[in-house]
């Protein structure tokens, strides 16, 4: 007993002398070291750094023992070891601060305080390792990381019905459920609704008058192949692909700089479907297309272009210090990567364990550690708050436009340099004032120092590139390097470092081992397209049929988690998952067998039992009504009016802006939209700045990763209709188009009717049309009443939505 209290008497006295001694230590920190590192290091090693030297943080205490490139910089209890103390001592090749060595009293300050532990009251919780509660077995088990495999087709009663696979799972789960598929759609219907879900477009009366008089049994499927074979396939699908990956050719946020070479982009995705590349193929060229070569051949031009998927994100360019925007610009690449691809929200673990699903903070900087060893090449130009311009890939292009490259890369030099001379000798005049110099000399020689900076930085940058080049967006390898957890996201509370890979729930998938001279994009591309990744052929084939059928199997396009949507039919996406795979993950054989089905051919009529029963149609037992796109909404009027421009666009008109900020070319763009009549997929496309027609009627949100667009009503979309010049335009040239090939009215009515919706007026709507002309006769010219009724047909729901 006598032992036990001496015990506890010297244990209290010993933590109450520990106490004392961290107490002693913290306050010798606070008065002899914090004011050293505030007044000499932070300027180049705290998270408010402009430029991060050497990724040593010395602003906190776990940033110091983290150390930074080179390691650790103080090891507690051994100043000798301590690389720091080195430093200041300016014993060896790091000097700190490197020009004004610190006294020797200051030395022998940091050698004491190393000796007493290094204590410091910056950070509580010291970084410690992060710990996961996360059941990883458990979460295993969920659907969507379950391998898909070959389902048995289902049986069902009307053996009759099915032309497929596709139908008999249809099917199965209607009769599971006492409902019954409606009426097969009208041959118009049918024509219609294909043309404008393959190629965008609406068909020409000549196009639907092929069909119906094409009376073999195999008619649809060589209208189907006919438009798979078009050059507009790739237009109408390349666009879908662009909503998802957030496409733009402008940056956004604060700084909204112009990407001029965007495009290239662009056209390589509309290239892509046209040419049916294999999804797997198309997936590696954009997260690693610069590495496929694996070092024995240069990347094509095409290649390098891919890439730019991961470089054309919106990115806070105004952001000063390096570390904290690589930090963003990472964190908006593994979003992107993860949910294009994957259907995962994983960004969502940047600060702590995803909440959801099973991935780890750890899984998130696993990743990290990939884009971190990653440089994007996005470009725009130093200066207007610009802090983090970039380089850009340099490509052969095109050679027969040489000579006109190297002209304008001398001219843009030339007046670099002339700018920078002017602001030099102004500088000049001023300096020669001295002390003499006004208030507003001052200001407006800090700001000459500021531009002459970032002048000097933009001709830097131009000399280095070959003026006959070409230059397309992109990312290639930088420095290679694992990354470390930031505790709650914090970038001064570093925890513990974690080794580059992938979601460790879907650690059963194929991988290779990411070397140390390697980014590891090579291996993700590789990783992404296994055929045993269970998400990226599931998320794909979902995305086509959504497109198709205006829902998707799985509802939440981008969110195959737990707070997404559950698979209506399971074993029908596995079923699409496995073929999707089985025939070289082809996108055009995909589309080919789910428009060939029954279930794509229902018309969509109601039923009334059918929708007491299920009144989202989830179960597929009609088509779904389907709004047609901002995009294919304005390409039908130009169509239809004739004055469409099918030619694919050279380029863009951004490129001709060059790198300017959005906000300050908003009446040259004004312009430059106006006088195109080209497809919707070629105009410009900048954030904070999409066309009017784009944004009322409810194009993709070009910051963000958009699998199902929004459908709004709202009264705009009405007034649009109504009142603006392109749509009364196209009303205008489409009168024309009837009065120049009909001779009567009730001809030209029909026409009317024909090329608005691909079907023949009714004798009682050429009769109303017919006293519609008549009201409208006050117009002042024959071709103002035809405008009229055009443009009501144009602005009509029946133009606007899909049977």
């Amino acid at each position: 007993m006598v032992l036990a209290v001496v015990l506890a008497v010297v244990g209290a006295l010993g933590q109450a002398g520990a106490a004392e001694a961290d107490a002693a230590g913290v306050a010798f920190f606070e008065k002899n070291i914090r004011p050293v590192l505030a007044n000499n290091c932070y300027q180049c090693h705290s998270a408010e750094a402009r430029n991060l030297k050497g990724e040593l943080f010395l602003d906190s205490k776990q940033g110091m023992l983290n150390g930074g490139e080179s390691g650790p910089v103080i090891l507690p209890g051994n100043p000798a070891g301590s690389r720091l103390l080195q430093a200041i001592r300016h014993e060896g090749k790091l000097k700190m601060p490197p020009r004004d060595k610190l006294s020797g009293q200051v030395a022998a300050n940091f050698a004491k305080w190393i000796r007493m532990g290094a204590p410091d009251p910056r950070v509580a919780n010291g970084g410690n390792p992060v710990k996961s509660n996360i059941d990883l077995e458990a979460g295993r088990k969920f659907w969507s990381f379950i391998p898909p495999t070959q389902p048995d087709t289902p049986g069902v009663a009307n053996s009759a019905w099915p032309r497929g696979e596709i139908d008999r799972f249809i099917l199965a789960r209607l009769e599971a459920s006492d409902l019954s598929p409606v009426r097969d759609a009208s041959r118009r219907e049918l024509i219609r609704r294909v043309y404008f879900d393959l190629i965008g477009l609406p068909p020409s009366p000549g196009q639907v008058a092929a069909f119906l008089g094409d009376t073999s049994a195999n008619a649809f499927e060589k209208v189907v192949d006919e438009l798979l074979r078009s050059p507009h396939f790739g237009e109408q699908w390349g666009r879908h692909w662009l909503d998802v990956a957030r496409y733009s050719e402008s940056n956004g946020m604060e700084r909204n700089f112009t990407y001029p070479h965007a495009w290239r982009y662009r056209d390589y995705v509309i290239d892509s479907f046209n040419d049916d590349k294999p999804f797997r193929r198309f997936v590696r060229e954009q997260v690693a297309g610069d590495l496929l070569g694996r070092g024995k051949r240069d990347p094509t031009d095409e290649e390098l272009v891919a890439t730019g998927f991961l470089a054309i994100g919106p990115k806070p360019l105004n952001q000063g210090n390096k570390a904290l925007f690589k930090l963003d610009v990472v964190d908006e690449q593994i979003d992107a990567t993860t949910r294009a691809f994957l259907g995962l929200t994983v960004s969502c673990a940047r600060c702590h364990d995803h909440k959801f699903d099973p991935i780890p903070t750890t899984d998130y900087y696993a990743m990290a550690g990939i884009f971190r060893s990653t440089d994007a090449l996005y470009g725009t130009v130093n200066g207007q708050g610009n802090r983090q311009a970039s380089d850009l890939h340099a490509i052969a292009g095109n050679e027969a436009e040489r000579a006109e490259k190297i002209r304008k890369h001398d001219n843009s030099l030339y007046r670099l340099n002339s700018r920078l001379l002017l602001m030099e000798e102004e500088m000049r005049e001023y300096r020669e004032k001295g002390r003499n110099a006004t208030g507003n000399e001052r200001t407006r020689m800090r700001a000459l120092t500021r531009d002459i900076r970032d002048t000097r930085a933009n001709i830097k940058s131009l000399e280095k590139k070959s003026p006959s080049s070409d230059y397309a967006m992109g990312v290639r390898d930088g420095r290679v390097a694992d990354a470390r957890v930031l505790v709650r996201g914090e970038i001064r509370n570093q925890g513990q470092v974690v080794k580059r890979g992938f979601p460790t729930v879907l650690d059963h998938v194929k991988a290779y081992p990411i070397g140390s001279r390697s980014s590891g994009r090579l291996q993700l591309a590789g990783w992404l397209t296994q055929p045993d990744n269970p998400l990226t052929a599931r998320v794909m084939a979902n995305r086509i049929w959504h497109h198709l059928f205006g829902a998707g199997l799985v509802r939440t396009m981008d969110n195959f988690g737990a707070t997404g949507a559950r698979p209506t039919h399971p074993g029908l996406l596995d079923y699409l998952a496995v073929r999707f795979v089985g025939n070289d993950w082809s996108v055009k054989s995909m589309i080919r067998e789910m428009v060939l089905s029954r279930t794509y051919q229902l018309s969509s009529d109601t039923a009334e039992a059918n929708a007491a029963a299920d009144p989202d149609n989830q179960l597929l037992w009609r088509m779904n009504h389907k709004r047609l796109g901002a995009e294919a909404l304005r390409d039908a009027m130009l169509a239809t009016s004739g004055r469409l421009d099918r030619q694919p666009a050279n380029g863009s008109v951004v490129t001709t802006l060059g790198n300017v900020n959005v906000g300050r070319a908003q009446r040259q763009l004004s312009q430059m939209r106006r006088n195109t009549s080209q497809r919707s997929v070629y105009l410009p496309i900048l954030r904070n700045a999409l066309p009017e027609m784009m944004r009322l009627f409810d194009t993709a949100e070009p910051s963000l990763i958009v699998g199902k667009r929004n459908e709004t009503t709202v009264p705009t979309q009405a007034l649009y209709l109504m009142n603006n010049p392109f749509v009364i335009g196209q009303a205008f040239n489409m009168a024309k188009r009837v009065m120049d090939t009909t001779e009567g009215r009730p001809d030209g009515i029909r026409l009317a009717y024909e090329l608005a919706f691909a079907r023949e007026a009714t004798d009682d709507e050429v009769s109303r049309a017919h006293e519609f002309l008549n009201t409208a006769a006050g117009e002042k010219d024959r071709p103002g009443q035809w405008t009229v009724l055009c443009q009501a047909l144009l602005a009509s729901a029946e133009f606007r939505y899909i049977d």
